[in-house]
């Protein structure tokens, strides 16, 4: 509940006093005029007569990272609080993390600052506690979280977009709203002058909170969440990216561990084996005792000397880049979250590998760096340590092209290469257009094998359908491998949980092993074998063996390709036996509810006799400048209160993919109808970003139409439009 006293506790009643604050800031010149205004709007705000309180968590929520429940006018009395609402797959909230993380660090709950993470779902299945715990640790959260699953307060609030931050003073009043990312300057300003502020009046607390941090509470593993594996295939080991544990592991086949270098935290730092540190490595590929690394979240290209045992940075400065042509020297060139890695030749005459391919997932392009002088297709020579755009516009887009610079990817996650005729290409998993895609290594011709459909501006043409070409359907792939014995391409399908194989001859794609349900079952055969997200393949043993990082199960799993059994790789150091040890996953499914600000429509009254087919036709405008967020599926679903016998046998629920081709629901009247009224509810949800796609929203609508049963028949009806703009 909230405070006594408290008013309308919508994040509306901030609006006008802080976009005064906000146009004033822009005016001011230096620091002093800033740390100024934003005290005096503190002093506006802190007179209010009634505060603008938050409401109280919910009794029976679950909570993370906690020793128990908070309360936020108990346990955060006297405390600066952040509150973050975030959904875990949403990459902008991904990407305010790191803000969260600085501030953590520059402020503690003795200081009187604490965050509380709100996890809000988008999706049904993430509002699984287990998947916001996998969340919790891939992503590092340290701060309590608290799955609010039916998005109570998202809702008391009127939240509309994901992440949206609300700063709270010391008695649960609302003092600020940042929404979207890149918002970091001013998250530090107005949480140190909020501190300052209350302290000045005697306010602050600095009582600790009791934080239980969830990954203390997990028994020891090798792994964690480890994204991609490759083999040696001269000195019969593997080199694994353990991810999770930030870190990059060398072991022999037998699982045994020969190096481990980086981890257990992330960190940026070059040198010996022990000093050296990684941020969430990817892709990693291997010759000639050389280790070369994606360093994701670090935005750099790693090498990694096994002879000398040292660490260095080959591309990258350390920062996001937005640059999407590339062409300085790599230590010198910005580069965006790179996701995997794979070595070549620029050419037959060519003995050693000159050059590393990149799957530059940030700003959707394949990218290389030459570790040789040489050249590239329709490129002049280029110098050593060259770092450039070899294929992809930089538009988030599934478009092939013959002109590779004109072609359109979608957050490329993986990568494989097949230099000899007649393919001589790059096979590449475009994970958000969920594709299966070639670039040529003689003109950088790009095309398409599998997967997704002709429309490029289309990312939501995904499923888990075998079939030929474009009939065949992915969802989010992220690894892929290629078997040069048998000509065939091993794809990691990620989100279907999946092993799946394409003949690139044929285009025929099929799944190989999985059942698509998310566990951890080992089989008597492939088809029985189960997966949790695999996100990485690698072929060995002269094509016998599949090696799968298996993330979400913290596994190395081993496929015998001729006797179809699959087993785990016991990864163990010389000394320890532990092996790992499987994260249990939960499967529900919860229709969300719709926000309390969503507009209700109550429709004309339709007559309808029995056995008829009524169609309704969406036809929702959404806001100027905005587009249905990729990777979101924007829904419907139909209910009937105290009527539920008219959905019986309906298909009750679907997917908007694209605002420009919106379905038509159909629903057939019963043939035996329990009443001659009815009322029919059509719940939409739409979840869109702002152009620039700094922002993620949700918005709802209810559209009711009551029917009146007739024995009369209506003859053929035209479609019920459902409009609206938004």
């Amino acid at each position: 509940m909230a405070a006594p006293g408290a008013r309308s506790c919508s994040l509306s009643g901030l609006l006008p006093a802080q976009t005064s604050l906000e146009y004033a800031l822009l005016d001011a010149v230096t620091q002093e005029e800033k740390d100024r205004l934003v005290y005096q709007y503190l002093q506006k705000v802190d007179g209010w007569q009634q505060d603008l309180s938050v409401p109280e968590f919910p009794e029976g929520l679950e909570w993370l990272n906690t020793e128990e429940s908070i309360s936020v006018y108990k346990d955060l009395c006297g405390k600066v609080v952040i509150l973050d609402f975030f959904t875990y797959c949403c990459i902008n909230c991904i990407h305010v993390l790191p803000d969260l993380h600085a501030l953590e660090h520059t402020y503690s709950d003795k200081d009187g600052l604490l965050i509380v993470g709100v996890h809000s779902a988008k999706f049904p299945n993430e509002k699984v506690v287990d998947n916001i715990k996998s969340a919790v640790l891939r992503y590092n959260i340290t701060h309590p979280v608290v799955n609010d699953a039916d998005a109570s307060l998202w809702q008391e609030l009127e939240v509309s977009c994901w992440p949206t931050l609300i700063i709270l003073g010391p008695r649960g009043n609302m003092l600020f709203s940042l929404i979207g990312e890149g918002h970091k300057d001013k998250l530090f300003l107005y949480t140190s002058i909020a501190l300052k502020y209350y302290k000045d009046r005697g306010q602050i607390r600095d009582n600790k909170i009791g934080i239980k941090l969830y990954k203390d509470s997990l028994p020891p593993s090798p792994l964690l969440f480890p994204g991609k594996v490759t083999v040696d295939h001269v000195s019969n080991r593997l080199v694994i990216a353990d991810t999770g544990h930030h870190r990059i592991l060398v072991v022999w086949k037998n699982g045994q561990i020969q190096y481990s270098i980086g981890g257990p935290n992330p960190g940026r730092k070059d040198g010996v084996f022990s000093e050296s540190t990684f941020n969430s490595p990817q892709g990693v590929a291997i010759m000639n005792n050389i280790i070369y690394v994606a360093d994701t979240e670090n935005h750099l290209i790693r090498k990694i000397d096994l002879e000398a045992e040292m660490v260095s940075t080959v591309a990258g400065i350390g920062i996001q880049g937005t640059d999407k042509e590339g062409g300085a020297q790599g230590e010198e060139q910005p580069i965006s979250s790179p996701w995997d890695v794979v070595s070549g030749k620029s050419g037959p005459e060519i003995q050693t590998d000159d050059i590393l391919w990149i799957a530059m997932a940030g700003t959707h392009q394949i990218w290389a760096l030459l570790l040789d002088s040489g050249r590239l297709p329709k490129k002049n020579e280029l110098k050593k340590g060259t770092c450039l755009r070899f294929a992809g516009s930089g538009n988030e887009e599934n478009r092939n092209n013959a002109y590779p610079h004109k072609a359109g990817f979608a957050q490329p996650s993986g990568l494989s290469l097949a230099s000899e005729d007649p393919w001589n290409c790059l096979f590449i998993v475009d994970s958000e257009s969920s594709t299966v895609r070639t670039v040529s290594l003689k003109d950088g011709a790009v095309k398409h094998l599998a997967g997704g459909e002709r429309d490029p501006m289309n990312l939501f043409a995904f499923g888990d359908v075998d079939g030929v070409g474009i009939n065949a359907k992915l969802q989010h792939p992220l690894g892929v491998t290629w078997d040069k014995k048998r000509n065939l391409l091993y794809v990691a399908d990620s989100y279907n949980h999946k092993i799946k194989v394409v003949d690139p001859k044929t285009k025929n794609c099929t799944t190989l092993a999985g059942t698509g349900d998310a566990s951890n079952v080992l089989g008597s055969s492939f088809t029985e074998s189960t997966f949790n997200e695999p996100g990485g393949l690698c072929i060995g043993e002269n094509s016998q063996l599949l090696y799968v990082a298996d993330t979400n199960n913290h596994q190395i799993k081993v496929m015998d390709l001729e006797t179809k059994t699959v087993s785990v790789l016991p990864v163990f150091r010389a000394d320890s036996a532990v092996v790992d040890g499987p994260f249990s996953v939960e499967k529900q499914k919860t229709l969300p509810k719709l926000p309390k600000s969503a507009p209700s429509i109550r429709l004309s009254p339709v007559a309808a006799s029995p056995g008829q087919t009524l169609e309704f036709k969406l036809k929702l405008d959404l806001p100027s400048g905005t587009k249905l967020t990729e990777g979101a599926p924007s829904c419907w679903f139909l209910s009937a209160e105290g009527n539920e016998w008219l959905l019986r046998g309906q298909i009750p629920s679907g997917e908007i993919e694209s605002i420009s081709n919106q379905p038509t629901i159909s629903l057939q009247i019963p043939g035996d109808c329990l009443s001659l009224e009815a009322i029919l509810s059509i719940s939409v949800f739409l979840y869109y970003c702002s152009a620039d796609s700094s922002a993620c929203m949700m918005k709802g609508i209810l559209f009711t139409q009551p029917l009146q049963i007739t024995d009369t028949q209506q003859g053929c009806t035209a479609p019920v439009e459902l409009k609206y703009v938004f």
